[in-house]
């Protein structure tokens, strides 16, 4: 499997054969999937990946990423690549064009006992309109804020269509995996039907404070009494770099050494290159390398508020770093203000920087709270959330198409 995946199968290990569950074809379908970078694609490939670790075999149904990708088919895996697009003003990503005629000869040939629809695109309506004809039971994910990054890429007015569109999409399958408690109480009250939340999980083995590098961090200029903060997302309008590089000049005026690390990669880079105002700009990190770069920070930097989770959360958790973030979703599920981060109610922007430059005049507070937080990332493994996404896809095959 891919290495993005950190070895998951070292992870997410196959529990005994006397507890396993009933063994099932399962195809999942995403717009997005390793080696791409993002948080839907590494969530996909992780459960894909321990699904298999479970004895069932799984179809992955994604776009074609570039010219020379080709399908992969090994013991317990295969994959149909379908024609896809870039994402217009996302060009480093692609959307997955219709492809219904193309399930439907794969389906007919050998039909999966559920079809896992992780994102809502062109080729997630056919999925599910395929899976449909054919009842075959429906799954979906719900990723991703589409109705509120709307706003970010100048279509707000298409907003509410938007919402009507993905409610329409969710309740036309037999369930709707959602990551925390607060997003299922939101989209219950907007109308969505058979909501379920199966959370996010971490590797604390990968990210760990054992990972901190002195050499790393003196390539950024720092020592060990320099406080460096740190932002991993990808630079896109919906992530709210400006607040970023705010909360880093309010930290700067507290301690005027404090570094800046941005890791990743996305339509804003250039903009970031070009307005750069003494942090460093790592670029994308995977692997070793991300996990180096977490460890080797002192502060997590996540203002963002159009996320259904934040992945990066957890790992910026288990690396043992004082977070700073807004309270929801994956810092509202797992952390507490005051105790294992300093959290910010929802858009309260001067919030945000208070609690930024709090951390540049106390950095002992920093790791304190860093290392609450470790404590609490250690048991969010991804085996865990496995176990849990294993069973409500049993349960939609056992109660059949809705």
């Amino acid at each position: 499997m891919n290495e993005p995946l950190f070895r998951a199968r070292e992870v997410l290990a196959q529990p005994p054969a006397a507890e396993r569950a009933p063994r099932l074809r399962i195809a999942m379908v995403s717009e997005t999937y390793p080696p791409e970078v993002n948080g839907v694609a590494r969530t996909v490939g992780l459960m894909a990946e321990g699904l298999q670790a479970r004895g069932h075999k799984v179809q992955v149904v994604r776009p074609r990423q570039n010219g020379s990708d080709t399908a992969a088919a090994q013991p317990g895996l295969e994959e149909l690549l379908v024609p896809g697009i870039p994402i217009p003003r996302y060009t480093q990503l692609k959307m997955g064009m219709p492809a219904k005629g193309a399930l439907l000869r794969s389906w007919v040939q050998q039909a999966p006992d559920l079809v896992h629809i992780a994102t809502e695109g062109p080729l997630g309506w056919a999925a599910l309109a395929a899976a449909r004809q054919l009842e075959i039971p429906v799954a979906t994910d719900f990723h991703t804020n589409f109705h509120a990054y709307s706003r970010h890429y100048g279509f707000a007015w298409l907003a509410r269509a938007v919402t009507a569109y993905l409610r329409r999409f969710h309740n036309r399958a037999g369930c709707t995996l959602v990551p925390t408690r607060e997003l299922a109480r939101e989209l219950e009250a907007m109308g969505y039907r058979g909501l379920r939340v199966v959370g996010r999980g971490v590797n604390p083995a990968v990210f760990s404070p054992l990972r901190r590098s002195a050499e790393l961090r003196a390539s950024w200029g720092a020592d060990d009494s320099t406080l460096v903060a740190l932002c991993v997302s990808r630079f896109a309008p919906e992530k709210n770099f400006p607040l970023v590089i705010r909360a880093y000049e309010a930290m700067r005026a507290v301690r005027p050494d404090t570094k800046l690390v941005l890791v990743g990669d996305g339509p804003m880079a250039q903009a970031l290159r070009e307005g750069n105002v003494g942090y460093v700009i790592a670029g994308r990190k995977v692997n070793g390398e991300l996990s180096r770069h977490y460890a080797s920070a002192d502060v997590f930097l996540f203002p963002s508020t159009t996320e259904t989770f934040g992945n990066v959360t957890l790992e910026a958790m288990a690396s043992g770093l004082g977070v700073v973030a807004y309270d929801y979703a994956a810092a509202r599920e797992h952390l507490e203000h005051e105790r294992s981060a300093l959290l910010a109610p929802l858009g309260d922007e001067a919030a945000f920087l208070s609690h930024a430059e709090r951390f540049a005049r106390e950095p002992q507070l920093a790791r304190r709270l860093g290392g609450a937080a470790r404590v609490a990332a250690e048991s969010i493994t991804w085996e865990r959330i496995v176990d849990d996404f294993e069973r409500e896809l049993l349960d939609v095959v056992r109660h059949g198409v809705r």
